[in-house]
């Protein structure tokens, strides 16, 4: 009996030891397995379930104007996001997003795109980008597990409105989107960077650390001068609202280097939210809106006239019938003349007089002379969404075109081709190419840009007749009477034109769009100027009674400004401020 026990103890010993034997062979070739051919892959794994590589957005490059004012610049800011780890499950994340809406304003759409970001078991998922420091630290006297903070950069206008149709503005990710900011992404935006976020095995810790450093972006000095653009801004703002004007857009330049000094158009908008929520307001009108401009188009017909035919300066045409007739159509002057000089037709805006010297040149000269000054292309500015207008060749004209175009029809120009147009004539026949880009920020300090070569596009002598004996005339006792400056001598030409009104298919005669084009001093120009003002609604509409005064206040600001010295006493000046003045004060 003690024996038959015995051996049952004994068997009872082996089948336990091999049992413990076959347990740990078992556990062994798990280990070995675990340990040495699936060691690369597990260590992976855990590595991913704890770390996050993410991309870092450099700090994007600061736009200051021509005397160093910053006009946009890119600050430190943080963002909340949410680490999630393996075996959370949705409800417990859920929970914490509850939370934190109780701590920022977070809106229905926000909230449910990180629920979807959960329910497809994303693990790292922005909650807000780039709030404000006080919420951040609400967030974190909260102490809600699972939420961290990164630092990155928010774009800021620190003048808001100011300049804003040329600055534009940038998406979430600083990328720009429009003006500016958009031309020159490629040197602002600099090169992004890397950094790995991590927990560590107790996941009481998040910490990360830079792999790969962004590179900033480069600086961009503009030729906009912030005081010039000022004063631009605001007495165009004044000239909308009081003529009850749609809109209106304003451009000054130095034409001697092309540089733009000042670019505006209104309703405005604020660069710090964008895009704008009228998409309207966000149209740069100074480049992107095409309209026919009316009498300050006989500026071109003046300049092919005399270059053509020099003699035409002392031509005398009969205007008395008041009115052109051809098929039709019927063209009028807004009064009566009788007979007028070559200089008279385009210092008193005759209509009529205006058509016989076209049909003198003929349709191709007209034409060519038009293409020559630049209208039917961009001027290349540097700004996105540059619009190139309408001319159509004469192939396509009608017998009606001619006539249309000798008053400023049937073509459709951008504010800043004609302000291109009239530096040709400020510059003495010479075209420069318009310009805000000024210089960049290096490491040497600024690599300022090299002056465009200059392109003649009219001869000396003509441009000067043209600036002194025709268009300083329009502005001392023309059509541009309101556009006088105490103390200097002014240049330019007025145009108004009617609207065409594509539903009726004609011209609506109490729709206008009045405009002034012009430059100052005549004999050595500081600045060019063009002033726009779409259906001014407030009774008067003539370009030489709403658009000349914006340019005569806007230049005797800037002059000011720029301390230049009065070329004769202020009382020689007669400036145009009487209603009798005003009411001839036609195109």
């Amino acid at each position: 009996m003690k024996i038959q026990n015995s051996n049952l103890s004994r068997l009872r010993i082996l089948i336990i030891t091999g049992g413990l034997l076959l347990w740990f062979l078992l556990i062994f070739g798990r280990l070995v397995e675990l340990q040495v051919f699936k060691h690369e892959e597990l260590k992976n794994e855990a590595i991913e379930q704890n770390r996050y590589i993410r991309e870092i957005w450099p700090t994007r490059g600061t736009i200051r104007d021509s005397q160093g004012k910053i006009l946009a610049r890119s600050l430190p800011v943080p963002s909340l996001f949410l680490a999630r780890v393996n075996g959370e499950d949705k409800d417990t994340l859920l929970e914490r997003i509850a939370s934190l809406q109780a701590l920022l304003p977070l809106s229905p759409r926000e909230v449910q795109r990180i629920k979807n970001r959960i329910d497809q078991g994303d693990r790292f998922i922005w909650i807000k980008r780039k709030i404000s420091w006080e919420e951040l630290e609400r967030v974190k006297q909260a102490k809600i597990p699972g939420i961290f903070a990164q630092r990155e950069s928010k774009r800021f206008y620190p003048l808001g409105p100011h300049l804003a149709h040329v600055l534009g503005g940038v998406d979430i990710d600083d990328l720009g989107l429009g003006g500016i900011e958009y031309k020159y992404n490629e040197y602002l935006q600099g090169k992004k960077g890397r950094v790995l976020f991590r927990r560590d095995a107790l996941r009481r810790k998040y910490d990360f650390q830079v792999i790969e450093p962004s590179v900033p972006g480069r600086d961009l000095y503009l030729t906009i001068d912030s005081n010039i653009q000022y004063i631009a801004e605001r007495e165009l703002e004044r000239a909308v609202l009081n003529n009850q004007a749609s809109w209106g857009t304003i451009i000054v330049s130095n034409p001697t280097t092309g540089e733009i000094l000042a670019m505006a158009s209104f309703p405005d908008y604020d660069p710090n939210n964008f895009p704008p929520a009228d998409p309207a307001a966000q149209i740069n009108r100074a480049i992107q809106e095409n309209f026919e401009p009316g009498s300050a188009l006989k500026i071109i017909l003046a300049a092919a006239a005399l270059e053509l035919k020099p003699e035409s300066f002392e031509e005398v045409f009969d205007c008395s019938t008041g009115h052109f007739s051809l098929g039709g159509l019927v063209i009028r002057d807004y009064k009566k003349f009788s007979l007028l000089s070559f200089p008279e037709i385009f210092i008193h805006s005759s209509n009529v007089g205006a058509i016989q010297i076209a049909l003198e040149l003929g349709p191709d000269n007209l034409y060519s002379w038009l293409k020559r000054f630049g209208f039917g292309e961009k001027t290349g500015i540097d700004l996105p969404g540059e619009e190139d207008g309408i001319f159509r060749p004469p192939q396509s004209w009608t017998i009606h075109s001619l006539p249309h175009l000798a008053i400023g029809y049937e073509i459709s120009v951008t504010a800043i081709q004609l302000l291109q147009a009239i530096n040709i004539i400020a510059n003495d026949g010479l075209l420069l190419p318009l310009r805000l880009l000024k210089a960049f920020a290096c490491s040497e300090g600024l690599e300022v840009l090299p002056s465009p070569a200059p392109v003649r596009r009219l001869s000396s002598q003509v441009a000067r007749e043209i600036a002194e004996k025709i268009l300083a005339k329009v502005v001392e006792s023309g059509t541009g009477k309101a556009a006088a400056l105490a103390g200097f001598q002014a240049a330019g030409k007025t145009g108004t034109a009617q609207k065409y009104d594509p539903f009726l298919k004609s011209y609506n005669s109490t729709k206008h769009r009045s405009l002034f084009v012009g430059f100052v001093p005549v004999d050595k120009p500081a600045i060019s100027m063009v002033v726009v003002l779409d259906e001014p609604k407030a009774g008067r509409y003539y370009g030489g009674e709403i658009a000349a005064p914006v340019f005569r206040e806007v230049a005797r600001r800037v002059l000011l400004y720029l301390g230049l010295t009065p070329q004769f006493s202020p009382d020689k000046i007669i400036l145009a401020s009487s209603s009798k003045t005003r009411s001839q004060n036609k195109p």
